[in-house]
């Protein structure tokens, strides 16, 4: 009984369309919070300068054109979720080792189901954005879209530069895995004020949910040995709001560049060099398998678990590929998963058993070629530290 009453005492500080959500969670959960912010940074795209599968530099599709050919154009100002140390934004949390292949994606956020996820978010960019979870449960100040909805003055569908928002997620059963499903599922989060323009600048992360009663202290599932989260995305950089900076950066005159927005006026559509320059397809914001080898090592036995989804462009059609090893997907086993369309998601179980280097990589050719490619390595049994 005084377990309930603490937890209707809680619930009471809660806003009223997020009663229903906490009362899913208050009894047997624990809030997990996060700091995160939108930042404004320089992203380098190929940082190891070359195709890491072959040693040799990346295709002219690369290059701007109209400039000189010497100029390849692979670092970018984007936007990104970092997350922080806490509510006065002043440090940056680091990335430990093994979540270095997050590269461009946001901070992994953990829920076990019953628990409930607090993001206090601030704003450093120079334009409205948010953050919008999918899975989860959330109150319409927790939402993180502008629509009419019959709402009026939500903070939250935007965000303005500088400014700070708490979105309150409970994570009910309805967010866990279902029931052929593995110990622990994907969802992702983007922001939803300018989708196109946001998500392609790069705001977009994900949250691992974890079956009830399957999850470790810190949310973890305690039925693998690795987890990898990867997220197959086409960013089309002409959608941007940096589009015209990012231009004048290497020398393009802007002013010939016209309006630009989710259908730009130029540069022109399929089959013009601006458009298949800008049609980026990269795994966690890396072409040419530049994704940490170093984070991607596991052991022979390990059980890893392979968190997979895709972006929200209209390139956003991948076939990620497994060499090397075959995976679990909802009781079938593969090594070639299905991610056609746009923002799907999927979870793979593997047990590494073949050691080598291997590649992982989009099986569609022209994202192959165009640099959705990645490495992993499997360590035989006892040779690692």
């Amino acid at each position: 009984m005084r377990r309930r009453a603490l937890a209707v005492a809680v619930m009471i500080s809660i806003p009223a369309a997020l009663m229903i959500g906490a009362a899913l969670t208050a009894d047997t959960g624990v809030t997990r919070v996060y700091y995160v912010a939108a930042d404004e940074v320089d992203w380098n795209y190929l940082p190891m300068g070359e195709d890491a599968l072959t040693g040799n530099p990346p295709g002219d599709g690369y290059r701007i054109f109209g400039i000189p050919d010497t100029i390849m154009a692979l670092t970018m100002t984007k936007a990104v979720y970092r997350e922080y140390t806490d509510s006065t934004f002043s440090a940056q949390k680091p990335r430990p080792p093994e979540w270095q292949h997050l590269g461009l994606i946001g901070p992994v956020f953990r829920g076990e189901v019953g628990d409930t996820i607090v993001v206090v978010f601030k704003n450093h960019t120079r334009h409205p954005v948010s953050m919008h979870p999918h899975g989860v449960f959330y109150g319409k100040d927790s939402e993180g879209a502008p629509y009419s909805d019959g709402t009026t003055a939500k903070h939250d569908d935007g965000v303005p530069p500088g400014d700070t928002h708490r979105y309150l997620w409970p994570v009910p059963e309805r967010a866990g895995p279902g029931p052929r499903q593995p110990n622990s599922i994907v969802w992702p989060y983007h922001s939803h004020t300018a989708e196109i323009e946001d998500v392609n600048a790069g705001l977009i992360g994900a949250m691992i949910i974890t079956r009830r009663g399957h999850a470790d202290a810190e949310g973890r599932p305690t039925d693998v040995d690795r987890e990898y989260v990867m997220m197959y995305g086409a960013q089309i950089e002409n959608t941007t709001k940096y589009f015209k900076e990012n231009m004048a950066r290497y020398g393009v005159d802007t002013t010939t560049l016209g309006d630009i927005g989710p259908t730009p006026s130029s540069p022109p559509g399929p089959g013009s060099p601006f458009f298949q320059f800008f049609g980026y397809v990269s795994i966690n914001g890396f072409l040419y398998a530049n994704l940490p080898l170093d984070d991607m090592t596991m052991d022979e036995g390990d059980r890893v678990r392979w968190y997979l989804f895709s972006s929200t462009s209209f390139d956003d059609f991948h076939t990620p590929t497994w060499h090397g090893g075959t995976v679990l997907i909802n009781g079938r086993r593969t090594d070639v998963a299905d991610l056609s369309g746009p923002l799907l998601m999927l979870t793979a179980d593997m047990v590494a058993d073949n050691p080598g280097t291997w590649q992982f990589h989009c099986h569609f050719g022209e994202h192959m070629e165009g640099g959705m490619t990645s490495l992993y390595r499997v360590l035989p049994k006892g040779t690692s530290q």
